[in-house]
């Protein structure tokens, strides 16, 4: 018999413009007392902290805001600090994925609950209950806890960045790939796997792709559609206990990439790269990430965010390195030839076939022969 399993899953969702205004009426229905503690960064902490902060002060809560510069361990550490020290009753994350996954961890160590309340649509962590940290200058996914609450307000989230929207939008189409893996995980190694957190993830990336021709920048429909679906992802992810419905060999590539290049491109624009090549590589239907990465306005090739041919690749041999338990597609391991194929569609014809011949130098014969023979049919 499999053990049972708790599932997390947040109380309240609000969601639309304004909604920051309900948090005070929020907070008083979920029973919350003693101070607020609010964890944001140095750029949110004017755009929301400081509303939540007036919001909050009148009805006694007390606010307190704690800025964080970095998604370390250090950090979640002075947080879970500050809230002790503090007397802090519950946290707030206020702002992008950072903040919030400060807080979730912070909240968790701290033995209190957190709300979560975004400021841009850009990654499905304002609701799942996974955290990500630089651990040993490597990118971990952490279990935490589902937020009590998500206020996520529309109008404040669609004037963000237009880059942040469409990166939310590839990290919610890349769970195509992420089912597809998490089946070959079940197929192959026997790992646990959840029809209905599978259909969940599968919906909300459904959603984007039909929808992608309606989401445009600045526009608050365009905002709650995507919050919606970052939302649903989330909650995927609770109920399989883990990040698999929303994680697999894109998320290896993407963390591989920042590994090789740090700081070229947002976390949901490598995901939205990685699952046309993994796509690609399961044999599925690329051109259909493709199209609606293009619609959203998130990158379709390696070369618009500033990635070299040799990078791609890398990333794509290394990639199975990456989280080692977690079985995926790449986790054979692709050699250099088969990552310079893959990467074929992220690149442009001239430049990958210039990679090629150089793979091609160094590889024996008989697999050259093969590649030329497939290049002449």
């Amino acid at each position: 018999m499999k053990e049972s399993r708790w599932m997390e899953l947040p109380r309240i969702v609000a969601v639309g413009g304004g909604v920051i205004q309900d948090l005070p009426e929020i907070c008083s229905r979920l029973h919350l007392e003693g101070r607020a503690l609010i964890i944001t960064g140095p750029h949110t902490r004017n755009v929301m902290a400081k509303a939540i902060e007036d919001l909050l002060e009148p009805e006694g809560y007390r606010p307190e805001i704690l800025i964080c510069t970095a998604s370390r361990l250090e950090e979640v550490d002075r947080a879970e600090n500050a809230a002790r020290e503090s007397g802090a009753g519950f946290l707030i994350g206020a702002g992008g994925g950072r903040s919030i996954d400060i807080a979730k961890l912070a909240s968790l160590k701290a033995d209190l609950p957190y709300i979560s309340i975004p400021t841009a649509a850009s990654h499905d962590g304002i609701c799942s209950s996974q955290a990500s940290l630089t651990v040993n200058g490597e990118a971990t996914s952490v279990r935490a806890q589902s937020p009590l609450a998500i206020v996520a307000d529309s109008k404040i989230i669609s004037q963000a960045p237009a880059r942040l929207l469409a990166a939310g939008c590839g990290d919610i189409i890349s769970n195509f790939t992420a089912i597809l893996d998490w089946q070959l995980a079940h197929r192959m190694r026997d790992e646990e796997f959840s029809e209905y957190a599978s259909a969940l993830s599968a919906m909300t990336a459904q959603m984007i792709t039909e929808r992608a021709a309606d989401i445009r920048p600045g526009l608050e429909e365009s905002a709650r559609i995507v919050i919606k679906a970052l939302i649903s992802s989330g909650v995927a992810m609770s109920i399989a206990g883990s990040s698999r419905p929303a994680s697999g060999s894109e998320h290896k590539f993407a963390h591989a990439v920042n590994k090789i290049a740090p700081g070229r491109a947002l976390h949901g624009e490598l995901c939205g790269l990685g699952s046309i090549i993994m796509m690609y590589l399961h044999g599925g239907d690329w051109k259909m990430i493709q199209r609606a990465l293009e619609k959203v306005g998130a990158p379709t090739s390696a070369a618009q965010i500033g990635l070299e041919p040799e990078t791609v690749i890398s990333a794509l041999v290394r990639a199975h390195e990456i989280r080692p338990e977690r079985y995926t597609i790449l986790d054979s391991g692709l050699n250099q030839m088969a990552a310079a194929r893959a990467a074929h569609w992220l690149v442009t014809p001239p430049t990958t076939l210039g990679v090629l011949r150089t793979v091609c130098s160094a590889t024996p014969g008989s697999i050259c022969s093969g590649l030329k023979a497939r290049k002449k049919s």
